[in-house]
């Protein structure tokens, strides 16, 4: 266990209810700063899962005719380009190099930032700053991730003068039953995951995040080669290498055409949504209810934690254990 963070069976057991109070508090801290999310539409800068977080906050604003984009810290030169644009960056620890770097080069009244330790070097260095509340975090994030989700949405539905969706009160209640209905198949889920070879993970475009993410944490906890990527970017090209490994799907009716297809061609499939796919001894299905695209990533986080947790397990392997550690990803 790395020093400073809790262990991933502490974290998930404690999620349901760590979200549930997040998601009260976040919203009120929302609210608060209205009069700063106003504008030119907020440009997402992030790394790694704080990038993936960002996915459905974007398609959000677009969706409202409103520009914004989801850039990766690690991509951009500085300083950043001269830009209208505030630059909201995404950092759970607030100590992202990359992040901070970007964020450090561009004036300071465009500044904002949205992390879980409020006193760190991203929140100091915004004008304007979200804090989820210094929750207690695995070191392969889950309550840090659902609930920057859950921060960076409500940004984003409250964006121009707009209002946070009152709907996220029964986001908990919709978790924990998510949580129960995984708990009575994931001996089937098992069962596809044990002798993967590799992973794909696609979804609907305001949950591409939610397939990018999914990837990572197959990686970080159970060790197998995954990608994540939009449904439209798997469909040019991507699923043609389909073989010995598990497809991943989050979405609605196009993914469970594709589910299907996967499906009979005589591939594993995984799909989740609230368009089930025609039955297939190759395919399990998921449901999950009709919420908003802000709101559906929290739900397929779950998904991925409890699939790169229990496979992980089930293999060996300690989810709790990095292979590699670098000095140079967080400042101090």
């Amino acid at each position: 266990m790395v020093k400073g963070y809790i262990s991933l069976a502490d974290a998930r057991a404690s999620q349901a209810n760590a979200l549930e109070k997040a998601i009260a508090e976040i919203g009120n801290e929302v609210r608060n700063i209205s009069e700063a999310l106003k504008g030119p539409g907020p440009i997402f800068m992030g790394i790694g899962a704080s990038f993936g977080a960002s996915s459905a906050a974007v398609w959000e604003l677009r969706s409202r005719g409103v520009h914004s984009w989801r850039l990766n810290g690690g991509e951009y030169p500085v300083p950043f380009p001269a830009s209208s644009h505030p630059v909201i960056a995404v950092s759970q620890s607030g100590k992202s190099t990359e992040t901070l770097a970007v964020l450090n080069s561009i004036d300071r009244s465009l500044r904002m930032s949205v992390v879980n330790a409020k006193d760190s070097p991203v929140a100091a260095a915004s004008s304007t700053n979200v804090s989820l509340g210094a929750i207690p975090d695995s070191y392969a994030s889950t309550i840090g991730y659902t609930a920057t989700i859950a921060a960076l949405g409500m940004i984003a539905e409250a964006w121009d003068g707009s209002v946070v969706d009152p709907s996220w009160a029964q986001i908990p209640a919709n978790f924990r039953q998510l949580e129960k209905q995984l708990a009575s198949q994931i001996g089937e889920i098992l069962s596809r995951m044990k002798n993967a070879t590799y992973v794909d993970c696609a979804g609907i475009a305001s949950s591409a995040g939610s397939a990018e993410v999914g990837a990572l944490l197959l990686r970080e906890i159970a060790r197998i080669p995954s990608t994540g990527m939009s449904t439209r970017q798997y469909l040019h090209g991507a699923m043609e290498s389909a073989g010995k490994g598990v497809h991943i799907l989050f979405g609605d009716e196009r993914e469970a055409e594709l589910a299907s297809t996967l499906a009979k061609a005589g591939h594993h499939t995984i799909l989740a949504g609230p368009v089930q796919a025609a039955e297939n001894d190759w395919l399990t299905y998921i449901p999950l209810p009709r919420v908003s695209a802000t709101q559906r990533p929290i739900l397929e986080a779950v998904i991925m934690q409890t699939i790169a947790v229990e496979t992980a397990i089930a293999r060996g392997l300690d989810p709790d254990a990095f292979v590699f550690h670098h000095n140079d990803t967080k400042v101090a």
